[in-house]
């Protein structure tokens, strides 16, 4: 038997006892450890019967940990989330044990949405040395509640067998972020990250800008200048192989020599950006995908000029990013969730061949294909040194854009 069938085995094993010695057995319900709250759901799934508050959204996510495959076929230890939205709540914690999601699952939303968001913490199947509490933190999320910013220092973290419900009452639309923020520099590192994005309450209503008719929009704009046909979430970030596979190993962490090596979007490097597919399950994960999301952008025009909307955000938590899309225009019309406007309404937008993201940082970007040849186009990192994936060349943080 290998050694991770051999961990998961003893984590199933001892998870019950781990549970009970840290919240009492009389604490326990009997049927199960899972705890939901969503209005309007009867049996505990985080999804509402039919003929609730339509505004109301629920999802359950869990956190644990898994394996993401590298673009160079390296096998790395992850931590991450995943989403069990659906499953019976006696069935959550073993839907969740090594289904990390390498990014988290995305998290769309509508501005006016009451989102409740319930977090279970499966443990860690790989180390169960470890009783890690963790968190979902909405980063950006405007005047949060202090007790679930998901920040350690006005709130607690969600331990081992337990689960946490948190509530949002989505005022502004925009893009933003999520990840977990307890022992964050860790934890980010290991993959607890996910994209999250509101759309705003102009969408569904029609608009007409320079000609062109929108009922799709990045901001409550007023005029159609955000309206787009198609969009993508790109999340940027990285991983230091040589910290994810100490970190299975039970070694000392080397926090001041992190340097990552993996650069990716959306949890992959090139080419595995450009497979729309879910990449096939680690082995020795049980079958599990944990890399589900790819980046291949592509736009079968059915008239000329439609635009493109691209939610860019970077949650590396060791480096800056610098991308671009070799020959398309770019327009920059927000960024960290806010329209490009200045106090008086004024148009802040701007046209460039690149945007900067730091860790934490969000930027909508509209892409207008007018007058663009049809053709397979990149948009990649100036950043040579992570066009690659690790020592291989032609990798890292680049992608294709398709256009017909």
């Amino acid at each position: 038997m290998s050694s991770v069938k051999l961990r998961k085995l003893l984590f199933r094993k001892s998870l019950p006892w781990l549970a009970l010695a840290a919240f009492g057995a009389a604490a326990l319900p009997a049927s199960a450890a899972v705890f939901v709250q969503c209005p309007g759901d009867t049996n505990g799934d985080a999804v509402p019967e039919a003929g609730g508050d339509p505004s109301v959204v629920c999802k359950h996510l869990t956190a644990g940990d898994g394996f993401a495959t590298m673009a160079d076929g390296r096998v790395l230890y992850t931590f991450g989330f995943a989403d069990v939205t659906g499953v019976p709540p006696d069935q959550a914690i073993g839907a969740g044990i090594l289904a990390a999601n390498t990014p988290g699952p995305t998290i769309e939303l509508q501005e006016g949405n009451k989102f409740y968001l319930t977090l279970t913490n499966v443990g860690m199947a790989m180390r169960p040395d470890l009783f890690d509490p963790h968190t979902v933190h909405f980063h950006g999320f405007p005047q949060a509640a202090p007790v679930f910013d998901g920040m350690p220092e006005g709130s607690f973290g969600v331990n081992m067998g337990s689960s946490l419900t948190y509530f949002y009452n989505v005022a502004e639309p925009g893009t933003f972020l999520y990840h977990c923020h307890m022992e964050a520099t860790e934890h980010m590192q290991m993959g607890m990250l996910g994209q999250l994005y509101v759309r705003p309450a102009q969408d569904g209503t029609a608009k007409t800008y320079n000609g062109r008719n929108y009922t799709r929009f990045v901001y409550n704009d007023g005029d159609g200048s955000t309206g787009y046909d198609k969009s993508y979430a790109l999340q940027l970030s990285s991983f230091d192989h040589a910290y994810h596979e100490l970190h299975l190993g039970v070694q000392p962490l080397p926090f001041a020599n992190m340097k990552d090596t993996y650069a990716m979007i959306n949890g992959r490097g090139y080419p595995d950006t450009v497979n729309p597919a879910p990449l096939p399950a680690p082995a020795d994960n049980g079958g599990i995908e944990s890399q589900k999301i790819g980046s291949l952008i592509t736009l079968d025009r059915a008239t000329e000029g439609e635009k493109l909307l691209l939610r860019l955000t970077n949650l590396s938590i060791t480096r800056y990013f610098t991308v671009g899309a070799l020959g398309l225009p770019m327009k920059v019309v927000g960024s960290g969730a806010h329209i490009a406007r200045g106090p008086g309404g004024k148009d802040l937008y701007y046209d460039t061949s690149s945007v900067t993201l730091g860790g934490g940082e969000s930027t909508d970007v509209i892409i207008d294909t007018a007058g663009v040849p049809a053709g397979t186009y990149f948009l990649y990192t100036s950043n040579l040194n992570y066009l690659s994936n690790y020592d291989q060349d032609f990798g890292g943080m680049m992608t294709e854009i398709v256009i017909q």
